[in-house]
């Protein structure tokens, strides 16, 4: 019984490294990209990192203000503005928007209690528990970073800094890892 009672506050804990995760690696790309970059479109059906940053606070925004309370598709968001590409590149207003959207699902997350991943909440008429909806971000979260992330890449060109092991480094990385635990 020790195990179940301990599964919750993991299931909360594992929710929020996997949003602050996400968060982190779209941050680190997110300042290696020049003005420009950030309204570089690679293609005609294609998003700018500026569009898919407006989509994401909106998003944020969306879902997590009053997140018990009411839908999670306000009636006051314009979620086909948020796909307008800007004219001007505006990173300082755009990583404002950023953090204060992300703030709002780390409160959310702060205040959580286990029992409460079981409570229904709704996105778009549809109830899910709180963990579904929650799960239900982390996935949508982690494929547009997955974007931002791909795209600061094509930007950056021989300028990008890698945000994980450098190429051709695995097996010195995890030589590492292992002498920092101990084998």
């Amino acid at each position: 019984m020790a195990e179940l009672d301990a599964l919750g506050p993991a299931v909360l804990l594992s929710i929020r490294h996997a949003f602050t995760s996400y968060k982190a690696l779209a941050d680190r790309a997110l300042a290696q990209l020049t003005p420009a970059d950030w309204l570089a479109v690679p293609g005609s059906e294609s998003n700018s990192v500026a569009v898919l940053v407006q989509h994401m606070v909106g998003n944020l925004r969306s879902r997590f203000t009053n997140f018990w309370t009411t839908d999670g598709e306000k009636p006051t968001r314009r979620r086909d503005q948020e796909f307008e590409q800007p004219t001007t590149a505006e990173p300082a207003v755009l990583l404002t928007e950023w953090e204060a959207a992300w703030q709002i699902l780390f409160d959310l997350l702060d205040a959580m209690q286990p029992a409460d991943l079981l409570r229904t909440v709704t996105i778009r008429g549809e109830a899910y528990t709180a963990l579904g909806a929650l799960q239900r971000q982390v996935a949508h979260y982690a494929a547009h970073v997955g974007q931002v992330v791909l795209l600061a890449k094509l930007w950056r060109g021989p300028q990008w800094q890698t945000l994980s092991i450098p190429r051709g480094q695995s097996d010195q990385f995890n030589q590492q890892m292992q002498l920092a635990a101990g084998r």
